[in-house]
């Protein structure tokens, strides 16, 4: 593949000069390599991953230092001593690394291909629609070409949404999907840094509280056996039922001048998806919506319980992950117009205020049993009244034979068996 920042321009991230013969040159070997290099899926991933890369070296992507390195393993070792009271879940943590921002990129890219394939997938189907049915014919050969070029445009456009994104993340969980490989609780030391800046806080008292959070999230995920197959299967399937608007997509591929190379490199395909309207959709981003508020409203509970008064500014802390999580990154909300998939959790300190409640009611034991399985969770509606969720009785010994544990997606991994935990639940 041509080092280049998008798929359509030259080294350097400068579109070629249509005046200049020999960029002009350079620019269409560039592109006949990129036609002739499809990869596989309806995503160029190498493109995509070429175009963050660029990106991130334009914008500067700090080397990770040894002193940031051992204060990451320093964070992370004593952010899961904090969480052992306050936590059921023995750590999660296998490995405790510090990434820059292009590793966080390409430890990521294998959860991004498998959210993302489905919706490029249909995008791209929706473009070779758009060639008359007596026109493919003629075509021959070179319809895939319409097919390598629409991989080609959302490959280069997923890649700038990355590499923004890549800029934002503090560490491998930092929105609330099992990104990361499995086992490694990773921190990113430039974004805390430039987070605990714009806090005006001690970039110490960040990385320490964003640490319990990597923590937490890694405890949840590797003790869950069920849980990231069913994180990573919900969101795919909300997403599999995101429909193409092909008037956007032939308004946009219509603003592209084969003459002027830059016209592509500003194509956006930003708003070309929409959801269903559909019930069995409506359904599906509810589920979406409550797991994601589940898992984030968990870790903010069980973090500020481990930190109770041990941090000076725990308060503004837990503040303001929880508007940052609310609301989402600038770069959150690129990916979500581009995919059509927002990755923020709703009703978040709805999610949080049931936690305390079950965890006042049946303690930290019988809070976290409630992870044994899916059916035990809460639902939506229990959002509107904790207390009564919190004080209901439930059964965990008739939870041996379940009718629908066929259905459950486990994941890459298989099901494992729940560490020990103790007594169920504290009635």
């Amino acid at each position: 593949m041509p080092d280049i920042p998008f798929g359509f321009a030259l080294p350097g991230g400068q579109p070629p000069d249509p005046n200049d013969p020999q960029q002009m040159q350079q620019f269409m070997a560039q592109l006949q390599q990129l036609l002739a290099a499809p990869g596989s899926g309806p995503v160029n991933w190498d493109l995509a991953r070429q175009v963050a890369a660029a990106q991130l070296s334009q914008a500067g992507d700090p080397a990770v230092s040894p002193y940031e390195r051992n204060a990451v393993e320093e964070a992370l070792r004593l952010a899961d001593l904090w969480l052992e009271q306050a936590v059921a879940l023995p750590s999660g943590v296998k490995a405790a690394v510090a990434w820059n921002r292009n590793e966080w990129i390409y430890r990521t890219l294998d959860v991004w291909q498998k959210l993302c394939n489905p919706v490029a997938g249909r995008m791209v189907n929706a473009m070779g629609d758009l060639v008359p049915p007596e026109a493919r014919a003629q075509l021959g050969p070179m319809q895939s070409m319409v097919t390598t070029l629409g991989g080609a445009l959302f490959g280069g456009q997923l890649g700038q949404a990355l590499g923004s994104l890549a800029a934002e993340v503090l560490s491998a969980g930092d929105i609330g999907l099992p990104l990361g490989p499995a086992g490694t609780g990773a921190l990113i030391p430039a974004n805390i840094r430039e987070f605990a800046s714009g806090l005006e806080l001690a970039e110490d008292e960040v990385r320490l509280y964003v640490a319990l959070r990597e923590a937490a999230h890694q405890r949840l995920f590797e003790h869950v056996p069920w849980l990231r197959g069913h994180v990573l299967n919900t969101v795919e399937t909300y997403a599999n039922g995101i429909t193409v608007n092909r008037e956007a997509i032939e308004e946009a591929m219509g603003r592209i001048d084969p003459t002027n190379p830059e016209s592509m490199q500003e194509m956006a395909l930003e708003g070309i998806f929409t959801p269903e309207d559909t019930p069995a959709q409506k359904a599906s981003l509810a589920r979406l919506e409550t797991t994601l508020a589940l898992v984030e409203g968990w870790v903010g509970h069980v973090v500020d319980m481990a930190v109770g008064d041990r941090l000076p500014n725990v308060v503004r802390l837990a503040e303001a992950f929880r508007r940052r999580r609310a609301a989402g990154g600038p770069a959150e909300q690129t990916f979500a117009a581009l995919v059509g998939l927002e990755l923020r959790p709703r009703r978040l300190r709805e999610a949080a205020a049931l936690w305390t409640a079950v965890t006042e009611h049946r303690g930290v034991q019988g809070r976290d049993g409630l992870w044994d399985h899916p059916d035990l969770l809460p639902s939506g509606e229990d959002f509107a009244d904790p207390e009564a969720f919190a004080r209901s009785q439930f059964d965990n010994g008739g939870l041996g034979d379940f009718d629908d544990l066929g259905d459950i997606d486990f994941g890459d991994d298989g099901p494992q068996e729940n560490p020990p935990k103790g007594d169920s639940q504290d009635k």
